[in-house]
């Protein structure tokens, strides 16, 4: 990252729509002419998974497919693959504020089946290319969803014995039964993906580049874990051994146990990480920069026993370190990353980061903690190769933080940063940020808009009401756009060639 730029965090789900959640039709175009003028250069998006249990994005039913609820009605419409009559009578939802992701289970999937039953009545010329393609994870991860549906929603591991181990003859007899259901969801990848790369070559067409997320840990119940137990830390009866999770501090004794199954990074070093390489290769190739979640975890792991309730009992274990990015690297070449290198970090930890080159990341509401004394959240602590926020999407807003942080923090914030209630405490912070030497700043756009934490967008270790923000129809000002603009161009994070345009302004 040579030049300095900006962008806006905001998943495709917070996007205005009159159809429950946001996609990536209209209303994204709109955004991204929003982000051109706002003199921005990337839109983080998040994963673009299916979602399971909780509707976060970090806990898909798949690392290579993406989310159906993203696919754009209207657009469908315009394809012919719906009549509008079929979709916009339907009560999506009371408050266009929150997505209800249980309505959205209900009758979303009715109306998609028709687009799906008009496309495999007339085929697009590339459908075939598309099955064949991506026929290395659409093959199990149809029949996954196939199944799921018939069994009423539960994980695969409550699933019959036969179908759970995944057993060669069982899958290829259920291939058969199934036909039409996994032709179903095979038919809903594609309008997924061809309703993405036209989103996604409008944003690369106005000068914005497209920075997506790749979750460390995959969900314990997926397809990747169904049709690939062995590269996972699993017992004979392919049950997850150790699962993932983080060590308890002041905060929370007794950690935080996220539940996902292991790695065996053992087995997988024999084959050269391929399953990894492939992973990174396919999410690369969508979008324009990738961040890699929880990147500590790779030099080393917390391991917690499968039957416990809490992280307590769990241990560090050694990851595959450096060796693990330079296999990749050769296979693939210099990968443009982004290390989510938060969290409690070791010496180990801070050398991997360094050796790959890759940015690391800061976050300007951890730096007003006075415990924190080897995070570097103060800019004047910053490299220049990383990325700064304001907040992620694991933080509160900004104007939530101010109300909801212990006195003693928020004082030392107005210190540092001269916050006044004039300038607004949100773009006193922004301020922080962008006129840091980061050479990337990516703000939440709640934090922009100012809003307090009925903005927020998740609050980890916590189910139920997360995921669920969606901006309002008309957020996407002219005013905010300019004044935006006018900042980017201030602090020497406006695009090159808006450089000169704004010259004559």
């Amino acid at each position: 990252m040579e030049t300095r730029s900006a962008g806006i965090l905001l998943p495709i789900t917070s996007l205005p729509s009159r159809y429950g959640i946001g996609t990536m039709g209209r209303e994204a175009r709109k955004f991204i002419d929003f982000l051109e003028k706002a003199g921005q250069s990337w839109w983080q998006i998040l994963p673009l998974g299916p979602t399971g249990y909780g509707d976060s994005p970090y806990q898909s039913f798949s690392t290579f497919a993406g989310n159906p609820y993203l696919i754009d009605l209207d657009d469908l419409a315009k394809e012919g693959y719906l009549k509008p009559s079929e979709y916009r009578k339907i009560s999506w939802g009371d408050d266009p504020k929150r997505v209800d992701y249980g309505l959205l289970y209900e009758k979303r999937f009715g109306v998609l089946c028709k687009a799906a039953e008009r496309l495999e009545l007339n085929p697009p010329a590339d459908y075939a290319s598309f099955l064949k393609k991506n026929a290395f994870w659409l093959e199990d991860y149809a029949l996954f969803m196939a199944e799921k549906y018939e069994h009423g929603g539960i994980s695969y591991q409550e699933w019959e014995e036969p179908l759970r181990l995944h057993e060669e003859k069982t899958i290829q007899k259920e291939k058969i039964r199934l036909k039409e259901e996994v032709s179903f969801w095979s038919a809903l990848q594609y309008l997924f993906f061809h309703q993405y790369s036209s989103m996604k070559k409008y944003a690369n067409a106005h000068g914005i580049g497209i920075i997506g997320d790749v979750p460390i840990y995959v969900s314990p119940d997926s397809s990747d874990i169904w049709a690939n137990p062995e590269l996972f830390q699993l017992g004979k009866d392919r049950r997850p051994k150790m699962v993932a999770g983080v060590p308890g501090d002041a905060f929370t004794p007794d950690g935080q146990l996220w539940g996902n199954p292991l790695y065996d990074w053992k087995k997988m070093k024999e084959d050269g990480y391929a399953w990894w390489t492939e992973r990174i290769r396919y999410q690369s190739n969508l979008v324009d920069l990738l961040r890699i979640d929880h990147f500590r975890g790779f030099e080393s792991y917390f391991a917690i026993p499968a039957e416990d309730q809490n992280a307590r009992r769990g241990e560090w274990k050694k990851g595959p370190g450096i060796e693990f990015f330079r296999t990749v690297e050769k296979k693939l070449g210099k990968l443009n990353l982004i290390a989510e290198d938060l969290g409690f970090l070791t010496p180990e930890v801070i050398q991997m980061v360094k050796d790959t080159g890759y940015p690391g990341m800061k976050v300007l509401q951890f730096a007003f903690d006075p415990r924190d004394t080897g995070g570097g959240y103060l800019p004047h602590q910053y490299p220049r190769n990383c990325v700064v926020y304001a907040g992620t999407h694991d933080n509160d807003t900004i104007m939530g933080w101010v109300h909801s942080a212990p006195k003693p923090f928020v004082k030392r914030a107005e210190k540092y940063l001269h916050l006044d209630e004039k300038e607004g405490y949100n773009w006193g912070v922004l301020r922080g940020a962008y006129e840091s030497v980061a050479s990337l700043a990516v703000m939440q756009f709640q934090d922009i808009l100012g809003l307090g934490s009925e903005g927020r967008i998740n609050t980890p270790s916590t189910v139920g009401g997360n995921w669920t923000w969606r901006c309002e129809e008309g957020a996407f000002t002219g005013t905010l756009a300019r004044k935006l603009r006018s900042w980017m161009e201030l602090y020497g994070r406006l695009p090159r060639e808006k450089k000169a345009a704004g010259s004559s302004d």
